[in-house]
């Protein structure tokens, strides 16, 4: 989904909405589903450790009205185009259908739950979120459309069911083996916080996260990402390599993420290949920093949370080895800068975004600034927002 320079009202969406399909403005319902930053906690949900990300205030907007027949029919106020199937199609995933893939794929999951859409339904769909910017705009599409069909037809799905849809189609229809934060945190997420989560479990909590006169930068690499899946598998081989050689000494853990750093000290010298050592460190201490960022915000310690995110990125680069140039040039010069509390890569690695916690003052000299150097250093721009906390999927109109 798309952004352009002005950011869409979606008090506008439903006047659109009559334009487009005619009808009583009053019959229309529009749902905000919004992007996602994970803060602190990155490659360790696959060695069960937790991660925290926030919902952030950038939305993707699904207007939605039921219709007479079994037809459905999805158009974007920014993309040409209009897609049509009814509600009795074995849906299927087809290149040529675009986005609308993403709206299928939930409606494969739902029906595949035994849920029955007793008529067709129309969608308008407008984005504030930034496409390829790291933050998650194809979960926030599934996640709105899944909330916005369940609140429509009556299913009354609950957030933690919507997230599970968002994950499934993924898997069974997309056919991406992703994990299940980013659809998590968008269908459960509250404003002023974050959630600290246990991929593994699904258990999760809150914790405050007033900003005060901080805000998230998310910074965007621009670079286009080759190697990122391979790497991925190689790590998470590494590591379940670390975790087999602790297991064959006697330890009795299911997980790296199980040890704390004092007993990591304790047995770290039973893994000799130097590789898998610097692996199962980052492991340890990213979970340990994640509960110890929690632990901080509900100190309202601010300054503790930024060290952690530096303390972060240099365990992604120094013993998880994925950040590369480009996150490394955004993420060190965004720690030089005044009103930086901290910064780190965030997701994948090799490409994609960066955040800082920028004092909001600052905020237009603080992206100056990384822009000058960035471009200086890479040889062409970054993209830059700033952000704050936002609720997770809801109905606004």
């Amino acid at each position: 989904m798309g952004l352009t320079a002005k950011e869409y009202d979606p008090k506008d969406l439903p006047g659109e909405f009559i334009k487009t399909y005619g009808g009583k403005i009053e019959d229309v319902r529009v749902y905000a589903s919004p992007a996602r930053i994970n803060i602190i906690g990155e490659h360790i949900d696959y060695n069960g450790g937790k991660v925290f990300p926030a919902s952030i205030d950038r939305y993707l907007y699904v207007a939605i009205r039921k219709r007479a027949d079994s037809k459905i029919i999805y158009n974007d106020v920014r993309f040409p185009g209009t897609y049509e199937f009814d509600v009795n199609d074995n849906f299927a995933f087809d290149k040529k259908n675009d986005y609308a893939n993403y709206l299928n794929g939930i409606l494969s999951q739902i029906k595949a739950q035994g849920y029955k859409l007793d008529s067709g339904f129309e969608i308008l769909m407008v984005s504030n979120v930034p496409a390829g910017g790291g933050i998650s705009s194809s979960s926030a599409l599934e996640c709105g459309f899944a909330w916005a069909v369940s609140e429509t037809f009556g299913f009354n799905i609950d957030r933690v069911e919507i997230a599970k849809l968002g994950q499934m189609s993924e898997h069974n229809f997309m056919g991406v083996n992703c994990g299940i934060m980013d659809q998590f945190i968008i269908a459960t997420g509250k404003k002023n916080t974050a959630e600290m989560l246990d991929c593994a479990t699904l258990e999760y909590e809150y914790a405050p996260l007033e900003l005060g006169d901080y805000r998230f930068v998310v910074m965007n690499t621009n670079k286009v990402r080759k190697l990122s899946d391979s790497k991925y598998n190689e790590r998470r081989s590494q590591c379940e390599a670390a975790l087999k050689i602790l297991q064959d000494k006697g330890l009795s853990i299911k997980a790296l993420c199980e040890l704390t750093p004092s007993k990591w000290e304790e047995v770290k010298t039973f893994v000799s290949d130097e590789i898998l050592l610097k692996r199962a460190k980052h492991c340890v201490y990213e979970n340990q920093r994640v509960l110890d960022a929690v632990t901080a915000l509900r100190a309202g310690d601010l300054k503790k949370l930024g060290s952690l995110l530096n303390e972060s990125h240099k365990s992604l680069k120094e013993d998880y080895e994925v950040t590369g140039i480009e996150l490394d040039t955004l993420a060190e010069t965004s720690q030089k800068q005044e009103g930086c509390l901290g910064a780190r890569m965030t997701g994948a690695g090799f490409g994609g975004c960066a955040i800082a916690l920028v004092h909001k003052d600052k905020v237009k000299q603080f992206i100056d600034n990384v822009q000058k150097e960035y471009t200086a250093k890479i040889g062409y721009a970054a993209g830059f927002f700033q952000c704050e906390t936002g609720d997770g999927v809801t109905r606004i109109i």
